[in-house]
């Protein structure tokens, strides 16, 4: 099970409250599903209804988190105006982007109630199957 400790947490909501109305992204780096890491990645494309992630910080991300032992836990971004709940276009750049199944958990935050952002972890499957997955927030 995916753990997320609460600064993380509180990161991620953050990144998405600063980027709104567009989305935000990054990637979550951790060890055996513990993060210990967020690496905030600018949306090159910004728009509330997708992003990209700017290619050159997402290899310095990577390339952090192998000089840190670290495996690539989770991408995750935000939803400004629907739930936390993959898109038909998110699962479409997961397939294209090969990391699926239980390499990575997609980590969505959904704005959708302003004064109550949601978060919620996922699975996206090569056949393109959303399985939504068990986290906790600690401490």
């Amino acid at each position: 099970m995916l753990n997320i400790p609460q600064e993380c947490a509180d990161d991620i909501i953050a990144h998405s409250q600063q980027e709104d109305p567009n989305e935000c992204c990054g990637i979550l780096a951790g060890k055996n599903d513990d993060v210990a890491q967020v690496y905030r990645i600018t949306n090159a494309t910004p728009s509330p209804y997708r992003y990209v992630m700017e290619p050159q910080e997402m290899m310095n991300a990577m390339l952090d988190a192998d000089a840190n032992s670290w495996d690539i836990t989770a991408f995750y971004h935000s939803h400004t105006h629907s739930p936390a709940y993959p898109s038909p276009t998110d699962v479409r750049m997961a397939q294209q982007s090969g990391w699926l199944g239980e390499d990575i958990y997609y980590i969505l935050v959904s704005l959708e109630d302003k004064s109550a952002p949601l978060i919620r972890a996922f699975r996206i499957m090569e056949s393109g199957e959303i399985v939504e997955q068990d986290f906790a927030i600690a401490g």
